[in-house]
């Protein structure tokens, strides 16, 4: 963390601000580009003092998200914890439906109590049906089990960087202070911003690919339209024209046709006709 350190003052290291700038519009941009592809992106912050801000930043942008505890094997065994996410949603749907209204009052407790417990630490990540295309972490020391299989899996992480961690264990660091609730609050927002940049760039383009197709359709047509009438009009020329086409019997570049008819008295070259050569 030397290069992202400005000063040192009584013992407490001061990060340059520069630096921070830099790292959070490079963390922006990458964000916004996967954003735009489609790709979720998974935020996780279980420290306090990060919880509320981090949950209500995801859910501004519909990601996933993480601030209760980590499960081990949330992404390297995601098969597992999905089994754990539709047992939770199959709960919830019978609570609702009343198809637990003939068990005891103790089951169906014991029901909603499970529901909730895994409500609790599976509710972030319950509209996800595949692993994330990257991570955003608030602090990489604490979340180091997330980074861990993050990097196993080749996944795209990005952290807010105190002075007590490495910042080259994630791909995007973004020098700051991850334990005061105004700094991660700035550096979550503007990531949300970006992200929410990115999906708006998305669904414009999604509204301008029909207006494109409904245009070259069109176009299409007009053009089958204008070879139509070229073809008639050639079919009708050939018919009133009788073939006489060119270079053909008759035609108008063929050769003259020599006469032999040889009739009485004619010149012609019949033999045997009266005045004809013999």
């Amino acid at each position: 963390m030397l290069p992202y350190i400005f000063a040192e003052k009584k013992g407490i290291h001061i990060i340059d601000l520069n630096k921070t700038v830099e790292g959070l519009q490079e963390a922006a941009a990458a964000l916004k580009s996967i954003a735009k592809s489609g790709k979720k992106i998974m935020f996780v912050a279980t420290k306090k003092q990060a919880k509320e801000i981090v949950t209500e930043c995801a859910q501004r942008v519909n990601m996933p998200y993480v601030t209760e505890r980590w499960l081990g094997g949330m992404l390297t065994n995601f098969n597992t914890v999905r089994k754990s996410v539709k047992k939770m949603q199959s709960i919830e749907k019978m609570l609702n439906d009343g198809t637990l209204d003939s068990i005891t009052k103790k089951e169906r407790l014991t029901l909603a109590r499970d529901k909730e417990k895994m409500e609790k630490v599976l509710g972030g990540i319950a509209q996800i049906s595949r692993v994330p295309a990257a991570l955003f972490m608030v602090d990489i020391g604490h979340e180091h089990i997330a980074l861990a299989e993050a990097r196993r899996l080749g996944i795209t992480t990005f952290g807010m960087v105190d002075t007590n961690c490495d910042p080259n264990k994630v791909e995007f660091s973004i020098p700051a202070n991850d334990d005061a609730t105004k700094s991660i609050a700035i550096v979550t927002n503007y990531i949300v911003a970006a992200i929410a940049e990115g999906l708006a760039e998305r669904q414009a383009q999604k509204d301008d690919e029909p207006a494109e197709t409904q245009d070259d359709t069109e176009n299409k047509a007009a053009k089958f339209e204008v070879g139509s009438d070229e073809d008639r009009e050639r079919r009708r020329r050939g018919q009133s024209g009788g073939g006489r086409g060119p270079g053909g019997p008759g035609g108008q570049g063929g050769p003259p046709r020599r006469r032999t008819t040889g009739g009485p008295g004619g010149g012609g070259n019949r033999p045997g006709g009266p005045g004809g050569r013999r």
